[in-house]
């Protein structure tokens, strides 16, 4: 009797050691799709897409319950990313979650800001700071262009610009071709 028991206790550890390591080695293998899918997006925790941010969305993509088709910051270039990753079908623009836009950042009018804070509330990546009852500031180089800090505004002192090009975002102009040297077939 003692040595069914003893039996049955080691088969059970065994058995259980062996499902837990194959569930962490699972898991790993999720966790490492959602991070390739995570690295493509733009981090900036906007929500348009339906979740309530980037890592979100990933996992949802991961999991097969989103379509790479949702990311409106990503845009174009963001969705043919996904679509090389995961090996699905390039699609346009979900337009239920909005359209492709430049890069914009948001600046706060000084003069009008009261101080209430709620722009720091709404703010997903910290990129507002202030202090109650003092005139806030946005760190333009932080502000990933969500715009979720403009409903909660109760003065309507911020407003939204769009990203002057800088060396990380100009591109060289294609040289024009004269025509004596167009190449006609």
């Amino acid at each position: 009797m003692l040595t069914a028991i003893t039996t049955i206790t080691i088969m059970g550890l065994v058995f259980g050691l062996g499902l837990g390591w194959m569930g962490m080695r699972l898991r790993g293998r999720s966790d490492s799709v959602v991070g390739q899918i995570d690295a493509l997006l733009p981090q900036t925790q906007c929500g348009q897409c339906g979740y309530s941010g980037c890592r979100p969305y990933a996992r949802a993509m991961a999991n097969g319950e989103a379509d790479i088709n949702q990311c409106p910051p990503g845009g174009a270039a963001g969705i043919r990313a996904l679509a090389a990753l995961l090996g699905r079908e390039i699609k346009p623009l979900n337009p239920e979650n909005g359209e492709e836009k430049p890069k914009t950042v948001v600046v706060i009018d000084e003069h009008y800001c009261i101080g209430c804070t709620l722009c720091m509330q709404a703010c997903p990546v910290d990129a507002i700071v202030g202090a109650k009852k003092l005139m806030h500031t946005v760190i333009a180089s932080e502000c990933t262009g969500c715009n979720l800090c403009l409903p909660p505004c109760p003065v309507d002192c911020i407003d939204v610009v769009e990203l002057a090009a800088g060396i990380r975002q100009w591109h060289s102009p294609r040289p024009l071709v004269p025509p004596y040297l167009a190449v006609t077939q």
